[in-house]
């Protein structure tokens, strides 16, 4: 299927021109001579990429271009103009303007920048799908009475700040219910941050959690950012909880109560916003 661009430029001329060559080139065309008209076309068109004047009457390409980023975040618009400056490119590029090109325009540099902005969109494609196929592979299905309950009980608990304990044997899905949370929560745009306290020496817990200063000790080469403060404004996971040092669970203790870490080998306190999930498979009550 052929890539789709919609032409807006109030010079007959040059939406002529701009046709003939990308029809040429096998995309599907279609050409306005105002704002108005683009703005009513490409909710018809659907068109992968947009070649829009500047300077027109009325609405100019602009706020043409703001108004298209506020319906479509995604449209892909190159500005191109007679009347080119520094500022303009900067503006245009502020509201989303994937290039600007300058007039009289060049065969090649439209070809090359074409090019660049179709492999930009199959790139964002891709990534999409990789994206969702990754995402499917943590969803919990099924249909029955026990899978239901946890699924609304997920629902109930997700919306809230509420820190959460799930149990559970091996291999039963605990990773699954704190993605689940996580993806249903007020948090669900920002880190989901993972560490697996079973798989970490204890040595290194610490240091992995609340970060460390250059020199604190043997190979600390430079100051590093602990999981909490790589998890702020989001989810902190730290699944097989069980396992993890009785020191650690009371420095986690302070920073559950207080909001605050202090890196290892330092002396300021850092304040984080973290709602924190565990996971066990062990009976922390006995």
């Amino acid at each position: 299927m052929s890539r789709k661009i919609l032409i807006v430029d109030d010079e007959q001329g040059i939406r002529a021109a701009l046709s003939q060559l990308l029809e040429y080139e096998s995309y599907e065309v279609r050409a306005v001579a105002n704002a108005v008209d683009a703005l009513s076309e490409y909710g018809k068109f659907s068109p992968d990429l947009v070649f829009m004047d500047v300077k027109m009457a009325g609405i100019d390409g602009l706020e043409a271009l703001k108004r298209l980023r506020e319906h479509d975040p995604r449209a892909v618009v190159v500005m191109i103009s007679g009347h080119g400056t520094i500022q303009t490119a900067v503006d245009a590029t502020q509201l989303g303007a994937y290039d600007f090109l300058e007039k009289p325009l060049d065969t090649d540099r439209i070809l090359v920048t074409l090019r660049n902005a179709l492999q930009h969109l199959e790139l964002r494609d891709e990534n999409n799908a990789l994206r969702a196929q990754v995402q499917s592979r943590f969803e919990i299905v099924g249909g029955s009475y026990a899978i239901r309950a946890l699924t609304d009980r997920i629902e109930k608990v997700a919306g809230t700040p509420a820190r959460v304990l799930i149990s559970g044997e091996n291999g039963t899905g605990k990773e699954l219910v704190a993605r689940a949370i996580h993806s249903q929560s007020p948090r669900a745009k920002r880190p989901l941050v993972e560490v697996n306290c079973a798989a970490i020496p204890s040595e290194l817990i610490e240091s992995e959690l609340f970060g460390h200063m250059k020199g604190s000790f043997t190979g600390a080469i430079s100051d590093r950012a602990g999981k909490f403060e790589q998890a702020d404004t989001g989810t902190l996971f730290l699944d097989e909880i069980g396992d993890m040092s009785h020191s650690a669970q009371a420095k986690v203790l302070r920073v559950l109560q207080d909001g605050v870490v202090t890196r290892i080998g330092g002396s300021k306190t850092i304040s984080v916003d973290v709602r924190v999930l565990a996971a066990t498979n062990k009976n922390l009550e006995e």
